[in-house]
């Protein structure tokens, strides 16, 4: 049975101007990663060929709405100390820039004070809102899509406002 909510590349697709993304777990448990998280934490080494299988598509995705004029912004609030997962994720995010997105890193005890959704999203256009669901250990727990104005108005403020604070990826040194 097909799926009545559009995928990623869809949603992404239909965009026009903006794709926000907030990300604010420490550790993320997705099956996709494990190999690439295993091998990185026995050898130091990570996949940063934008080419490569893993990455291609993701760059071919992301280029292709940059070059359409939509501008991609991804932040990410992060403990620190961080987690491994977080090293890993840091590693290779030059990847997620080199692709065409602006990357932003922003220490947890700097946004006290900042209204957060409750989950994870991404943002198109400031009306249509992907949540990502993960379950406690990180792990995918799925999508839901949503155009409530409210939600949408509040993960448009929050984005904003964790995105004013936070540090640009070159400049984020790992704590």
């Amino acid at each position: 049975m097909p799926s009545s909510e559009p995928t990623f590349a869809e949603l992404l697709a239909g965009c026009t101007r903006s794709a926000v993304h907030l990300e604010m777990r420490d550790q993320y448990g997705v099956s996709d990663e494990a190999d690439g998280l295993s091998a990185w934490l026995r050898t130091g080494q990570r996949d940063t060929d934008p080419a490569s299988e893993h990455w291609a598509p993701w760059v071919d995705l992301i280029s292709s709405a940059v070059v359409r004029g939509v501008v991609v912004r991804r932040a990410r609030i992060v403990s620190e100390p961080v987690t491994d997962y977080i090293r890993y994720e840091h590693a290779g995010t030059v990847v997620n820039v080199h692709s065409g997105e602006h990357v932003r890193w922003l220490p947890r005890r700097r946004a006290s004070d900042i209204a957060l959704p409750g989950n994870d999203f991404w943002l198109f256009d400031d009306r249509v809102i992907r949540w990502n669901h993960f379950s406690g250990d990180g792990a995918w727990a799925g999508q839901e899509i949503s155009d409530a104005p409210s939600a949408a108005k509040l993960c448009s403020e929050a984005f904003e406002a964790v995105w004013a604070r936070a540090v640009p990826h070159d400049q984020y040194e790992i704590h």
